[in-house]
Formats: C-alpha cells, structure tokens, sequence
C-alpha cells in the first residue's frame, strides 16, 4: 500500500442545500483520511456557493482508500448542520501522483445535494527500509602491499 502524504487543495462548493431558514449558511469541511480529521475555516455568510482555498496535509502510512469530506454548517447556540457528504476515491490519486481540481457529489440521505471541489497530490515517501547497497571493495595494491623482498 503507498505511503507517503497527500496534499488536499479544497477549493470550493456550490449548489450546496441551505440549512438556515433565515440567512445563508456559514459552511465549513471536515476532512477525514482513516483516523485523520482536519477541519476548514468557516465560509461565514457564503451560504450555498462557498470558496475556501485551503491546504490540507495527511500522511499516509496503511491501507487509506478514500478521503471523506463532510459538509458542514456552521450554526451558533445550537448543533452545527450537517449539509452532505462527499467521498472522494484516492486509488486514481495514487496512479496519478496528482488530480486537478474535480468536482465530487455531495450527499445526504443518499440524495444530491451539491458539489465540492478539490484537487490533490500524493508524494510518495522514500523507502530506505532494508535497501540492499553493494559498497565498492578495495583491495590492496602495490601501494599498500607490505611485501618486501
């Protein structure tokens, strides 16, 4: 499995469903990579088309398969909303070794209920781990022979 880190580039949202009745929405993204969380900034008053433009940074060391974005509205005196799920597969990434920013389906309830962009990079992390280095021998020459007649 790679191992290595992957940079998250999370660039923006759209057509993303309100959950406040009365004033756009304060959206904000946890990212999840395995047992990873990182949480955005929040996109106060951006409402449903929000812009982030943030870096992300996981290091990946096992079996990480996807990376979970979960929309979230940002909502003060009560809970923070949750306003869809974006699942985004990292084996392409891995292929690739970088994606451009692309558009995932956000959902909720197994609905649509928007998009999110994100572009990513995985560098891979250098193996060192049991390398096999022949070292160039040197032998004694008649330089360093101490033979003497």
């Amino acid at each position: 499995m790679p191992r290595g880190t992957i940079e998250v580039l999370l660039v923006s949202a759209k057509g993303l469903e309100n959950t406040d009745f009365l004033n756009d929405m304060d959206p904000y993204v946890i990212l999840i990579c395995r047992s990873q969380e990182q949480k955005s900034s929040v996109a106060s008053g951006k409402g449903t088309q929000p812009e982030w433009n943030e870096s992300f940074v996981f290091t990946i060391s096992d079996a990480a398969s996807e990376l979970t974005l979960k929309i979230m509205d940002s909502d003060t005196g009560t809970a923070d909303d949750i306003v869809g799920e974006a699942t985004v597969p990292l084996e392409p990434l891995f292929m690739e070794g970088s994606l451009p920013p692309t558009a995932y389906n956000v959902v909720k309830d197994q609905e649509f209920r928007g998009e999110i962009r994100v572009g990513l990079t995985f560098t891979p992390e250098e193996r060192h781990d049991r390398e096999f280095r022949v070292e160039e021998e040197t032998y004694g020459g008649w330089k360093q022979s101490a033979y003497t007649d």
